[in-house]
């Protein structure tokens, strides 16, 4: 199972704007999510992640390239993962239960809670609005006709209503981090940490890997 540790910043605060927090992460160590699932063609888009904490938020990033992208939900809660998609999955300590928060390039948000895929309870707007987000896309595509983007995020740990985890330092849980788009031309899943499951399906617990806040 993989296992992730997660850094601490002390110079990132509340106040801090999301382009300052994005060109941080620009430099922090960046994880592959490289586990290509489901697939009949093989294509695979290019994805990483970095990740960092503070007293308040989890720091994260996407990088992306892929040969198509599309975004068309704008309001929260919307079927984000039907676009150009990342997702974060977190469940704290020892609970059954756990987050999923999911993004288009755009930044559009959906955020549930539950133990799997059939019994999700969204979290209410107020909450989910919190989050700071700041997309950037290509204005051309590269050489081979591919597509660049990039997604930073500021997830303010009062995100998540049904724990009390600040501070997160020294805290354990179990995490997986995603791609997919499942209305592009070719429709893809990808993850960190593998899944083993006949059917396309990201909602296993089971299969997540270890984070530590260290």
């Amino acid at each position: 199972m993989k296992y992730l540790r997660v850094p601490f910043v002390s110079t990132i605060t509340a106040a801090t704007a999301i382009t300052d927090v994005s060109f941080f992460l620009n430099g922090a160590t960046r994880h592959s999510i490289d586990n290509l699932l489901w697939s009949n063609s093989g294509y695979k888009p290019n994805v990483s992640f970095a990740i960092a904490y503070t007293s308040e938020s989890i720091l994260l990033k996407y990088f992306v390239t892929e040969k198509y992208t599309t975004a068309v939900y704008h309001e929260i809660n919307d079927p984000v993962f039907e676009d150009t998609c990342v997702e974060f999955f977190i469940a704290f300590g020892d609970d059954k239960n756990y987050y999923n928060l999911e993004f288009n390039r755009l930044g559009t948000p959906l955020v549930g809670y539950g133990p799997g895929k059939q019994d999700r309870t969204l979290l209410q707007n107020a909450s989910i609005s919190q989050i700071k987000s700041l997309g950037k896309m290509a204005s051309e595509p590269d050489a081979e006709g591919h597509i660049e983007w990039e997604l930073a995020l500021c997830i303010p740990l009062s995100l998540f209503v049904h724990h009390h985890i600040n501070p997160l330092t020294d805290s354990i849980g179990r995490v997986n981090f995603f791609k997919c788009g499942d209305n592009l031309p070719e429709p893809h899943f990808l993850s960190w940490s593998s899944v083993d499951s006949p059917l396309p399906d990201f909602h296993l617990p089971e299969f997540f890997g270890t984070i530590q806040f260290i």
